[in-house]
């Protein structure tokens, strides 16, 4: 029997409309109720999901795309791009008039003021625009960076800076994680903590950063709304988040 479930948050819990709907909660709570660990791991920081948390009653998750994890209340890991290595890709975007938002875990900071990507980028988060601080890495620890740019400049970035990922999740905006860095690492830090192997893991999500999370564990379950490159590496495919696929697949699955 698996023992703990990782939930993404956009698109899988989340539904269209940035809501939780009431079957998914129950689900979750079902299953607590028949023996499951719970878990967040999504792309957002940590301060971005707090109300999800409580209203969930969840200690553990991995935030950052796997760069912040906390496992019942602790963090047991962190990571980030280097400082020097950042400062090259920030210089790069500048040139570019493509700007960043630094996030750690109790907030953003942008580097440029009334930006049309970054404001669209935030707006499907439903966050306000950030503060700004062009400098704010250099004097703080950041676990994420995003930045905004079209989908046809990426591979100048990859071309560029090797030794990081540009991970897209919106049409102006990629998360730039360490090379290797992924959820899927977040989720091994935790099931170590637990004593559990990558095997007793379900993992449910719909973005392209949850590939490796889907690969990663025992069973992947991929939202009937995610990217098809999602779909093709689950074990199975839910219905729609709009149409309560996730309460769906839970009881296909028997967990609840």
């Amino acid at each position: 029997m698996k023992k703990i479930l990782f939930f993404d948050v956009d698109g899988t819990l989340y539904n269209s409309e940035k809501i939780l709907p009431d079957s998914a909660k129950e689900a979750l709570f079902e299953a607590r109720r028949n023996g499951y660990e719970l878990a967040i791991a999504t792309g957002r920081g940590p301060f971005m999901i707090q109300s999800l948390l409580e209203e969930l009653d969840i200690n553990t998750y991995v935030t950052f795309n796997g760069q912040y994890v906390v496992y019942r209340g602790e963090v047991v890991y962190t990571n980030g791009v280097e400082k020097d290595e950042l400062a090259k890709i920030i210089a790069f975007g500048e040139v570019r008039n493509e700007p960043v938002v630094f996030l750690d875990d109790k907030r953003m900071i942008a580097s440029v003021g009334n930006n049309d990507m970054v404001v669209e980028s935030l707006n499907t988060l439903k966050y306000q625009y950030p503060t700004i601080d062009s400098t704010y890495y250099m004097q703080n620890d950041v676990y994420q960076t995003l930045i905004f740019m079209e989908e046809k400049d990426e591979h100048l970035y990859r071309e560029a800076f090797p030794n990081v990922q540009f991970v897209r999740w919106h049409r102006y905006s990629c998360d730039i994680l360490p090379k290797g860095g992924s959820k899927a690492v977040g989720i091994e830090k935790i099931l170590k903590k637990m004593g559990l192997s990558l095997n007793d893991a379900i993992a449910f999500g719909d973005g392209i950063n949850d590939i490796e999370m889907l690969q990663a564990v025992g069973t992947g379950v991929a939202m009937g709304n995610g990217h098809e490159r999602v779909k093709a590496v689950a074990t199975h495919v839910a219905d729609h988040v709009d149409e309560d696929g996730l309460a769906k697949i839970m009881r296909k699955l028997k967990i609840i």
